[in-house]
């Protein structure tokens, strides 16, 4: 796929700064701790351990790329939704309603199904910028054959 094919995306600036700024001070932290050992700490850790903190780090630095990466990608035949432990590829048809309200933590996209999956990349802390990407979403999906109930966003 190439930008061109894309209708629409959006994806949550502040939680990619704050995630950004938690990976480097990790970074940092882990960084300044273990140059602050002494050559007999250092030597202390056998491999299981280091494995086990290199483990640990790369799980939260992944956790933090995933946050920082949520987004949501509009293409003339589907919706493509990035959350943080899973994506989710939805064809128009299959959706049968958008809906964020005043207090809605996050959009909300129900299948046709009646299954509810939340749309991270929009989110309230967005403020008017996830309202009117709300808004523009619902017009997309207006447009390429979504469900026809609660399709305008309500914040």
């Amino acid at each position: 796929m190439t930008a061109e094919d894309r209708l629409f995306t959006f994806h949550p600036r502040s939680v990619a700064i704050m995630a950004a700024v938690m990976g480097f001070s990790l970074i940092a932290l882990f960084g300044v701790i273990w140059t602050q050992f002494d050559a007999g700490t250092k030597e202390s850790f056998t491999w299981f351990q280091r494995l086990t903190l290199l483990a640990f780090f790369g799980a939260i630095l992944w956790i933090l790329y995933r946050m920082a990466t949520v987004r949501v990608t509009a293409y003339a035949d589907r919706l493509r939704v990035r959350n943080v432990f899973k994506s989710y590829t939805l064809p128009w048809s299959d959706i049968s309603a958008l809906r964020f309200r005043s207090g809605d933590a996050w959009l909300q996209l129900f299948d046709a199904d009646g299954n509810r999956i939340g749309i991270l990349a929009v989110q309230a802390a967005e403020g008017r910028r996830a309202s009117t990407a709300a808004k523009e979403l619902a017009a997309v999906a207006r447009a390429h054959g979504a469900g026809p109930s609660q399709l305008t966003p309500e914040n």
